[in-house]
């Protein structure tokens, strides 16, 4: 970022200084295709152009409806270019989300990735008197698979007309104080609010992130995450600003880890869930080989832990312990590095938390697993792991301008210049949460000496026995998750005399399972099967037993399927919509206090409670 960059528009419109590096790679019918600075600066100069020529002015809310891909790029940073404000919608939001945040946005245009979600667009468009115009970038192979007339993204660059002395004159007249998108909120508690996040905010936040060197020209990130979710979009916002480049994945989910192997990045932004699940994949692939591969990957996890905890103070081993370590890079640590392509410098971890014991494993096989936190009310980042100064179950330390401090009722409350600007179209909200120019977050927390800050709960999350007692949910929530057979695990007990659990089965590994032990496939069958409570009990003793006696788990059932973005049950990032799950799922959650000799689960460490 130069010293001129006041805005995000100006990045926007300098990326073509970045010259023939590499700015994009992208799958398309099973080849890499790249575009260099040059061309994805040429490709955003005709789309502003296109959308100047639609009548798109500056301070028009207009909304991208996609997947990750590089069109979302595309079309981001032409509207940065011309002035508007980019609305992101989740790829994953119903016909009525969709009304949401298009009709309390105001939103003028909307870019659709293709015909299905431009159908779900027709079928709320009488509720949307505001939206002028549908953009489409897939072009449909039939002019009937659009049930609404749409333009098309390629006749929009297409336009030909010279814009230059307009974009330069939009450019010049953006201000740091404008705003530069609107996000709204995954709603765990409600209906999404709009975060009004100005240029200066973002620009704060680039400069932040450079102090701390977090990405360099010759970095490759690997992006799959939703890039309506800020996460995603601050790495393709600092990879411009940079030049460095971005691969985005080929669109299947089911194959990330397989391109991984062939993209091998440098950095790897994702969300805790991927780490979890690799963590329990090469753990119990160990386990299950069993003899000396076993015996081999134990005794590495044991350097490992060491060589993870001399991080903490900035060393790196000597003696014995660098001669172990070297011999289990050769024998584990290389391998688990190449399940993520082999040349990761660090990955990048929000959204939601991850266990300290997971983050050591990483760091102890040579990948550091940089743990951000932060909401989308503060840019998305509040603080950062500093590279090389882990300090296990913490969130690092407060981003380089932003301040932390820990209100009397232990609320975790920041102040900098990426604080948002309020929720659009609602005053009220926005004076509730950022008081005297102090963001609260929500989040309950702890500072320590050297200025590491813990998340310890939410305070929302909070529960409150029938016996007065307060519990934070989230430790033995994610301890369970580590287990090789749960998937999700959601603590439930406020007003209730003990806390208990709604427990999902990974489907992959308990199928496998199942397969190989003669027992029904289905997750149906499973959940109410004696063998895989068993299993499932096991775990839960091993959390219970680093919990209080009242914090325990006393009794669970197993879903018959598993939490879902689709179900409601969870948002796009992954996290736990409580509410919902808990409503859903009512009356599993009363059985489990009114009817003990049902076939639920329940805890060997307090049987008497049930």
């Amino acid at each position: 970022m130069t010293d001129l960059a006041h805005t995000i528009t100006d990045i926007a419109a300098r990326v073509a200084n970045h010259g023939d590096r590499v700015a994009i790679r992208s799958k398309r019918h099973g080849s890499w295709v790249e575009r260099t600075y040059h061309q994805l600066d040429a490709e955003i100069t005709r789309l502003a152009g296109g959308l100047i020529s639609r009548g798109v002015e500056p301070g028009d809310r207009v909304c991208i409806l996609s997947e990750t891909r590089p069109e979302w790029t595309l079309v981001d940073f032409a509207l940065l270019r011309i002035g508007a404000v980019v609305v992101p919608i989740y790829p994953t939001s119903s016909p009525q989300d969709c009304a949401w945040v298009i009709g309390d946005s105001g939103a003028r245009m909307i870019v659709c990735e293709d015909a299905s979600q431009v159908a779900k667009v027709a079928s709320v468009r009488d509720r949307l008197p505001d939206l002028r115009s549908i953009v489409v970038i897939d072009a449909p192979e039939h002019d009937d698979d659009l049930t609404t007339p749409a333009d098309l993204l390629a006749d929009l660059q297409a336009d030909g007309e010279d814009h230059t002395e307009e974009l330069e004159r939009r450019r010049t007249s953006v201000r740091p104080e404008d705003t530069w998108s609107i996000v709204y909120t995954s709603g765990t508690t409600g209906p999404p609010k709009g975060c009004v996040i100005s240029h200066g905010n973002m620009i704060a936040l680039c400069r932040s992130t450079r102090a701390l060197g977090l990405i360099r020209e010759d970095d490759l990130a690997y992006l799959f995450l939703p890039l309506a979710h800020m996460f995603a979009r601050i790495i393709q916002m600092l990879s411009a600003d940079v030049g460095s480049t971005v691969t985005y994945y080929g669109g299947d989910l089911s194959r990330v880890v397989e391109e991984l192997a062939e993209v091998r990045p440098t950095i790897l932004p994702s969300v805790p869930r991927i780490f979890e699940k690799i963590y329990v994949r090469v753990t119990t692939g160990a386990s299950d080989a069993g003899g000396a591969r076993a015996r081999i990957f134990d005794w590495a996890m044991g350097v490992a832990r060491r060589t993870a905890r001399l991080s903490e103070q900035g060393r790196t081993p000597r003696g014995p312990l660098a001669v172990q370590a070297a011999i289990a890079d050769r024998l584990v640590f290389r391998k688990v590095r190449g399940v993520l392509g082999g040349r990761v410098r660090y990955c990048l971890t929000g959204a939601a938390p991850i266990s300290a014991e997971i983050l050591e494993f990483f760091y102890g096989m040579g990948i550091p697993v940089v743990e951000g936190y932060g909401m989308t009310e503060s840019g998305a980042a509040i603080s950062t792991t500093p590279l090389g100064r882990p300090r296990f179950g913490t969130v690092g330390k407060p981003l380089p301008g932003v301040e932390v401090r820990i209100a009397e009722d232990g609320e975790v409350c920041a102040r900098g210049d990426n604080v948002f600007l309020g929720y659009y179209g609602n005053p009220k909200a926005t004076a509730q949460t950022v008081v005297d120019g102090w963001l609260h977050t929500g989040d309950l927390g702890e500072l320590d000496a050297d200025g590491y800050l813990s998340i310890t709960g939410r305070k929302k999350d909070i529960i409150i026995t029938a016996g007065g007692k307060n519990l934070s949910p989230a430790n033995i929530e994610n301890d369970l998750k580590r287990s090789r057979w749960i998937s999700q695990a959601v603590m439930h007990g406020d007003r209730r005399p003990y806390p208990v659990a709604l427990i999902t089965l990974d489907p992959d590994e308990i199928t496998a399972y199942a397969a190989a032990h003669g027992l029904p496939t289905s997750l149906a069958e499973l959940a109410t099967h004696p063998q895989v409570l068993e299993l499932v009990q096991k775990d839960l003793d091993e959390a219970n037993a680093k919990q209080a006696r009242v914090g325990q788990i006393k009794r669970f059932a197993i879903l018959s399927e598993d939490l879902s973005v689709e179900n409601g049950e969870l948002t796009p990032t992954l996290k736990v919509k409580r509410k919902v799950v808990n409503e859903r799922h009512a009356a599993v959650l009363e059985s489990l206090y009114s009817s003990p000799g049902s076939p639920y689960g329940s805890s060997s460490a307090s049987s008497s409670a049930s």
